[in-house]
């Protein structure tokens, strides 16, 4: 079979306008509900976001996340304090984060500062996810070199042992981190390329719309 031919690959987009008319003054509220539009769409992985930090060179780097909590404090995601991703928030805490929903012809970006949520709140979390999760937390030293597969199974084995017959504890090295956003866009594909893009940026009190050109 013929490999595609990349730039003849494209998809037209037209199935709604992002109009200043339809959308709410709160970007928390306009996310939450174009996120429940994305979950009743029954959209895979509806609240998977690529989530970008940066280096203390400056290099970045971006990763998928799974979004587990959005109030207007700001949206929650849990992993590795000592992965790539929480060595560089540690030392640059802006970071960027994406969804893209593509049946519902939708983005969303988000620019914000990464703080590490409070111990009971991840607490809670750990305690909610399947065993296996929560055993695998303990196991995988995130990010870093491993001589193979077997390092992480027989350490699975390990902590399996260990935790037989006791309540299987949060690491301190596992959590969550919170999104403080000061930026928002909203977009929506729109016919010839005229895209909608609408953003909201933080200001002293409440938030700025503006539409941007596509």
């Amino acid at each position: 079979m013929p490999h595609p031919v990349l730039h003849k690959i494209r998809k037209e987009y037209q199935r709604e306008r992002l109009l200043e008319s339809n959308i709410h003054n709160d970007p928390f509220i306009q996310f939450k509900q174009w996120l429940h539009q994305a979950i009743d769409a029954d959209i895979d992985e509806a609240t998977a976001m690529m989530l970008s930090t940066v280096d203390l060179n400056g290099n970045p780097s971006s990763r998928i996340v799974l979004l587990k909590d959005v109030t207007h404090e700001g949206l929650t995601f849990f992993t590795n304090y000592e992965s790539r991703k929480g060595e560089e928030i540690l030392h640059h805490p802006q970071v960027a984060a994406l969804f893209f929903w593509s049946a519902l012809e939708r983005q969303v970006r988000i620019e914000g500062r990464a703080e590490k949520v409070e111990g009971p709140f991840s607490d809670d979390y750990f305690k909610s996810r399947p065993i296996d999760s929560r055993l695998a937390a303990h196991v995988s030293p995130q990010s870093k070199v491993i001589t193979g597969r077997g390092v992480l199974e027989t350490g699975l084995e390990e902590v399996k042992k260990l935790y037989a017959d006791h309540d299987i504890p949060r690491p301190a090295h596992w959590g969550g981190y919170r999104i403080i956003p000061y930026y928002f866009e909203f977009w929506q594909g729109g016919v010839a390329r005229l895209h909608d893009r609408l953003r909201y940026t933080k200001q002293q009190e409440g938030w700025k719309i503006e539409r941007l050109a596509p």
